[in-house]
């Protein structure tokens, strides 16, 4: 499974898991593709800078793309309070 990634988030009052997942996926993007642009020595850079770049020409939302534009959120509940 090394096309995706499972997370478990949760958010202070107030702050909307929308606003998380967005805000991570940008951040993440950033660096990685960054990291990746930067690396000569990493042996599938062409291949995935052409992978993030076909995706955003087929979403049309940006020049390269690292996450999908949806995910899947499973709620987890714990009827136990944490401190």
């Amino acid at each position: 499974m090394t096309s995706h990634v499972h997370l478990i988030l949760s958010t202070e009052e107030g702050n909307k898991l929308s606003d998380v997942i967005r805000d991570f996926k940008s951040f993440t993007s950033t660096k990685l593709k960054n990291c990746i642009k930067e690396n000569s020595t990493e042996s599938c850079r062409e291949w995935l800078v052409w992978m993030f770049e076909r995706a955003g020409k087929k979403n049309r939302i940006s020049r390269l793309q690292l996450w999908q534009q949806h995910n899947h959120p499973i709620e987890l509940s714990n009827d136990v309070l944490m401190d």
